[in-house]
């Protein structure tokens, strides 16, 4: 297939399936048929197909556009993409009707072509294809780890490279600079299936790397730190900080009930805490290859206005 066209492996195949490509002449039927040195292979391909999902007219904050992608700021509360649970008010919906007649078709409908996704409560940078090349090209990048994405985070206490009891738990090892590299397998939680949990042996691998930025209260109790990943595993980060004891803050799923010290933060800051509605969590920068011309597009997203009240609070000059 010529490199422009852009079809994937899945792709082709159903399009051998629907009758759309024909050895000399003939349909072919059988994806698994070998083909010989001087035949012909006709490939139709029809104009992409409208989307099943609704466009809908909701506000986004872009941060940049082009033919081929678009990166946008999501706002936390927004779910990236229709699931039984939330038919529409999606990311999806949103850009639907937001490039409207200038998506070209991924995987043979009118659709933005998602490529990574954040959690329903996590704010901060995607990048989304408009463009079957793009697909393929952003989706190659992340399956190659070339992608820079890096996350601010608020957690409960303060996971130092000193730490005997961080340097001692499974998993984690320590890097140059105060990076604390946390590498372990995740999967589904046996028991309860919205969660991810921790295994070793079983599952796939995941790879996070943390680094605190800066630590609040006296004797500090909780820390802003910066977590890049290698891998992008569901829940990661929020796995991972739970994983080695500095759960984040607001998390409802892997926090539990823990509350940051009164006594170390002051009373104000430790009730804007303990109400804080959502996992502290912020994707702050978004790094690839422009998969039209191969450039570095490099993208910073600052603290969304709640987690920036939140460290205001816990600085003391909230």
């Amino acid at each position: 297939m010529p490199e422009e066209a852009a079809l994937s492996r899945t792709r082709l195949a159903r399009l051998i399936a629907e009758g759309a490509v024909r050895l000399d002449g003939v349909h072919a039927t059988d994806p698994k048929a070998k083909v010989a040195e001087g035949q012909a292979v006709e490939i139709t391909v029809e104009a992409a197909e409208e989307s099943h999902i609704r466009p809908e007219p909701i506000p986004l904050e872009v941060v940049h556009e082009d033919d081929e992608l678009i990166v946008v700021d999501k706002p936390a509360g927004m779910v990236v993409h229709p699931a039984p649970g939330t038919p529409s008010g999606t990311l999806v919906n949103a850009l639907l009707a937001h490039c409207g007649d200038s998506l070209s078709g991924v995987g043979g409908l009118k659709r933005p072509g998602i490529v990574h996704r954040i959690d329903k409560e996590t704010s901060g940078l995607l990048v989304v294809a408009k463009t079957d090349r793009a697909h393929h090209a952003l989706a190659a990048q992340f399956e190659a780890h070339s992608v820079d994405r890096l996350y601010r985070a608020i957690c409960h206490g303060v996971p130092e490279v000193g730490d005997p009891r961080l340097q001692s738990t499974r998993g984690v090892s320590m890097e140059p600079g105060g990076v604390v590299k946390v590498t372990t397998h995740l999967a589904r939680h046996r028991t309860d299936r919205q969660r991810q949990a921790v295994y070793f042996e079983t599952g796939k691998r995941a790879v996070t790397r943390l680094q605190v930025v800066e630590s609040f209260g006296q004797p500090p109790s909780a820390a802003m730190v910066e977590c890049r990943l290698e891998t992008g595993r569901t829940h990661q980060i929020r796995v991972h900080m739970a994983h080695v004891g500095h759960a984040l803050l607001g998390d409802p799923v892997y926090g539990g009930r823990r509350k940051v010290s009164e006594k170390s933060l002051g009373a104000e800051a430790a009730a804007l805490a303990a109400r804080f509605p959502r996992q502290a969590l912020h994707a702050a920068r978004l790094g690839f290859d422009h998969p039209a011309d191969g450039r570095r597009l490099s993208f910073d997203s600052p603290l969304p206005p709640d987690m920036a009240a939140l460290v205001a609070a816990l600085r003391g000059t909230g």
